[in-house]
């Protein structure tokens, strides 16, 4: 089983830069790939100061030494050499599914995994867009990304098991990270119960039935929540919060899954969360 060493990373937002400063601080050579100018820089200085605390902290002993094995760059024939490339794109299907039919052409080696961070979107309709679906799977990391151990390894019904076990590998061996198995349905195993307690807090706020502060102080101090339910989907981004759901919603259509009008109101509104700093709270 082949090791991977070159990793290749779409998206250098939240979680893109996350997973690409893991691969970094295991060793790896990264390349990580944004659409513009802007984009691009605003990556290399996410990756810069999260890495400057990780070494004020003790967590890494040089971050100028991790940083020398990334790059972040617009072109993404780039990837052409990798041997993993994970997208970390926004949470939307036909751009995922466009990406994917991309990757397929640029990434030469026939070997190489191309996976998915997605957090809810199924595996299979990003694998047939590509002439190697034997290839894809979901490797689905956790925020953030260097912090949480979590890592869901979700192959669809065509992902050839020895993809799955050289991305375990990678994910566990590699990066030190534990891994568990989803079976390639929307939400896998964290966010189909994840979203639905997320969606009933937003739902208690809506009907005036308790603050957001106090649905947060119950489940914090009341069920040993490291934070309650509302301060997690503004982590988590309220956008993404109502994509996942709808994608729930989309594949079981059960009532618990749709997303309340209050959620689309906010991201209407551009109300999402800690990203552009105010959500049910203000950062």
């Amino acid at each position: 089983m082949n090791a991977i060493n070159k990793v290749g990373i779409v998206g250098c937002g939240l979680m893109g830069a996350g997973i690409a400063e893991v691969c970094a601080r295991a060793g790896k050579d990264v390349v990580v790939v944004e659409m513009t100018t802007p984009a691009v820089t605003a990556g290399r200085q996410r990756l810069e100061t999260s890495l400057s605390r990780a070494e004020s902290r003790g967590k890494v002993a040089s971050a100028a030494e991790v940083l020398e094995r990334i790059q972040v760059v617009e072109d993404i024939e780039a990837l052409a050499d990798r041997g993993l490339v994970v997208e970390a794109i926004v949470e939307d299907e036909t751009a995922k599914s466009t990406l994917f039919k991309r990757l397929d052409e640029v990434v030469k080696d026939p070997d190489a995994v191309l996976a998915s961070n997605t957090s809810s979107i199924p595996i299979m309709k990003l694998a047939v867009a590509t002439e190697r679906p034997t290839h894809v799977l979901g490797i689905h990391f956790f925020n953030p990304v260097p912090v949480l151990s979590l890592v869901e390894l979700v192959p669809s019904l065509l992902t050839d098991p020895e993809t799955t076990e050289r991305a375990r590998a990678f994910v566990q061996d590699d990066l030190g990270k534990h891994a568990i198995d989803c079976q390639d349905r929307a939400g896998f195993v964290v966010n189909a119960l994840l979203i639905p307690f997320v969606l009933s807090a937003i739902r208690m706020l809506e009907s005036g039935f308790a603050t957001a502060e106090d649905i947060d102080q119950g489940l914090v101090r009341g069920a040993a929540h490291p934070q309650g339910p509302l301060a997690l989907a503004d982590l988590i981004g309220l956008d993404t919060t109502k994509a996942v759901a709808e994608s729930l919603y989309e594949e079981f259509k059960e009532p618990l899954y749709a997303p309340p009008p209050l959620l689309a109101r906010m991201v209407d509104a551009g109300l999402l969360g800690r990203k552009t700093g105010r959500g049910f709270y203000t950062y």
